[in-house]
């Protein structure tokens, strides 16, 4: 447990890289072999070019692909500060990875909750090792900060600000 909360530390540093660029503060880290390969964070939330692309596990993977298209990616562990959303989660079921660790539930978007085995075959024989709740008290801090931030208007008085904002912690 000690290896998990070192790599989500290093989700949350990214994320507080993200957090002082006034974006979303989602950090992730791909993690193989006990070291980091790969690290990314939400870009292009707040911008004129905003987008529901450049989320951080996008960023981190598709650095590490650029990188090292050859790793052994049913190794990997993806360690993120909030759940992947539904389509992070399917594209990094696609792209072979199977233990993802995250800090801080979505409650409006994640997709970690996604049944597998009552969908088609191409994920329902997916095995998945979910590692929820790693420093979250850490994460809702950093959520916590942007919503409460009048600057930041993404997601404002959404599920997820509200639900984030009568969390305690």
């Amino acid at each position: 447990m000690p290896q998990h909360q070192t790599f989500m530390r290093m989700a949350l540093a990214e994320a507080e890289k993200a957090l002082a660029a006034n974006e979303f503060p989602v950090g992730c880290v791909i993690v193989a072999d006990n070291e980091a390969v790969a690290r990314g964070r939400r870009a292009n939330s707040r911008s004129a070019t905003a987008n529901e692309l450049d989320h951080a596990e996008i960023v981190a993977l598709r650095q590490l692909l650029a990188a090292r298209p050859d790793i052994d990616r049913a190794g990997l562990t993806v360690y993120s500060t909030m759940e992947p959303c539904l389509m992070c989660y399917a594209t990094l079921l696609l792209n072979g990875v199977r233990t993802i660790a995250y800090g801080y539930e979505d409650a409006m978007g994640g997709g970690t909750g996604l049944d597998l085995a009552a969908l088609t075959p191409l994920y329902r024989e997916m095995r998945v090792e979910l590692l929820p709740g790693l420093l979250r008290a850490e994460s809702l801090a950093l959520f916590k900060r942007f919503f409460t931030d009048p600057a930041n208007d993404y997601w404002r008085d959404s599920l997820l600000a509200d639900y984030t904002l009568n969390q305690a912690g």
